[in-house]
């Protein structure tokens, strides 16, 4: 490997960990340098694509360690077989990047990843090794999210898990016969695996922090996973089994879906092109109703076609409420929340305003039109005091008449 300076390799590595989709760090605990003790601060709330109290929007420095690797999975761009430029980070290099970055008020935390090199071991080991360094020999207090290796020793499993506030182990595709055309060198029970002892390690820790204030943390972020969409013929109602799945078995925060994206010198075994981004979106709003709306993964694998797959010109609930109308129309001031959550166009901060302030108070259809982005597509649904649906909620075209309608714009419109 050619000898590379330190913003070559940045370059390289920093472009190449974009595919890495799985990089928000809600949930983890609060943590500040005040007083002149350490270097850093988390806030206990989401980093990627967030705002801190004060408004600065706030961001990880999100790199591979290497993006060189001995396996050859099909759909991965750094493959062993794949014609990329290769770069590798020692553990010294990406912390002093990593402090040099918060020095600047860049970052407030890290997101690393990378290839396997050697072997899972010496690679868990070189990421450990950067997470330790950050906290013990710099006292480093912001947020780290590291990738760890399912093959790996558990106890440098473990170890990941005392530095970072979250882990996380991607089970790469939806299904089992897919990881196996495309990624023979990696096993499902093995992944899933790893997974299982990481829920059962910080199952543990809650308990003994509970007993004893002095029990060590353990990714108090909890643990996620990733998945790539469109690489195999899984359908999203494929998907959406196996994220549900996922979180039951293994208490995840999240399961994030990455769209394929089509590499130079592919494998004649992968598609030609890659997925509508917009699927990615409809799959994040399935995940959305089975986490914070009370949809069961059935009733949203309901909402698909007979091939099993979501809409892509509407959302998951609204197809869900068109299908199922027999539902509807709900009324907002007597319902209970499960209903009111069923409704298309309301959310949940919409739905708990409505329960807190119909104690006091009628609903009519100008109250839930502040509530809402859409009250045409609200409209067909609900029954306020002064509105009833009567037979809107049966039209033959209702899909037509509560989605919005494209229009091309005039540039230079009066």
């Amino acid at each position: 490997m050619a000898q590379l300076d330190i913003r070559e390799k940045l370059a390289i590595l920093a472009d190449a960990a974009k595919y890495d989709a799985s990089c928000a760090s809600s949930g983890t605990t609060k943590r500040d340098s005040r007083g002149g003790k350490g270097m850093g601060s988390s806030e206990g709330m989401g980093i990627c694509h967030a705002y801190a109290p004060d408004g600065r929007c706030i961001s990880l420095l999100k790199i591979l360690l290497t993006n060189s690797c001995i396996f050859d999975c099909h759909y991965c761009i750094n493959r062993k077989s794949s014609n990329v430029r290769r770069a590798r980070f020692t553990a010294e290099e990406v912390v002093r990047l990593t402090l040099a970055f918060y020095k600047r008020n860049y970052i407030e935390g890290l997101f690393l990843s990378s290839g396997i090199i050697r072997s899972s071991n010496y690679t868990m080991e070189q990421l450990v090794e950067v997470a330790r360094s950050l906290r013990e020999d710099h006292d480093f207090r912001g947020y780290i999210h590291l990738k760890t290796i399912p093959d790996a020793d558990p106890e440098l499993v473990r170890q990941a898990g005392l530095h970072a506030d979250r882990v996380s182990i991607n089970v790469e595709l939806p299904t089992e016969p897919g990881l196996q055309r495309l990624a023979p060198e990696k096993s499902a029970p093995r992944i899933e695996g790893a997974m299982r002892d990481m829920k059962g390690a910080i199952e543990d820790t809650k308990e003994a922090k509970a007993k004893y204030k002095s029990a060590p943390r353990f990714a108090p972020a909890g643990q996620s996973t990733q998945m790539i969409v469109g690489a195999d013929a899984a359908t999203d109602s494929d998907i959406v089994q196996k994220a549900s799945t996922l979180y039951d078995r293994f208490a995840l925060r999240r399961v994030y879906y990455s769209a394929f994206s089509p590499i130079p010198d592919a494998s004649a075994v992968l598609p030609l092109q890659r997925p509508p981004l917009m699927r990615e979106h409809r799959l994040y709003q399935s995940d959305w109703l089975m986490r914070f709306y009370g949809f069961k993964p059935a009733e949203v694998q309901a909402a698909a076609d007979p091939a099993g797959m979501l809409p892509l010109d509407i959302d998951p609930k609204l197809a869900w409420a068109l299908k199922f109308r027999e539902h509807f129309p709900v009324d907002v001031n007597r319902a209970s929340r499960e209903q009111l959550l069923r409704i298309p166009g309301l959310g949940t901060k919409a739905v708990d305003r409505i329960l807190k302030s119909r104690r006091f108070r009628t609903f009519t259809l100008d109250d839930v039109a502040r509530l809402t982005v859409s009250i045409a597509k609200v409209r067909p649904f609900i029954v306020t005091s002064d509105w009833r649906p009567t037979l809107l909620t049966d039209k033959a075209d209702l899909k037509s008449f509560v989605t919005a309608k494209a229009q091309q714009l005039e540039l230079f419109a009066a």
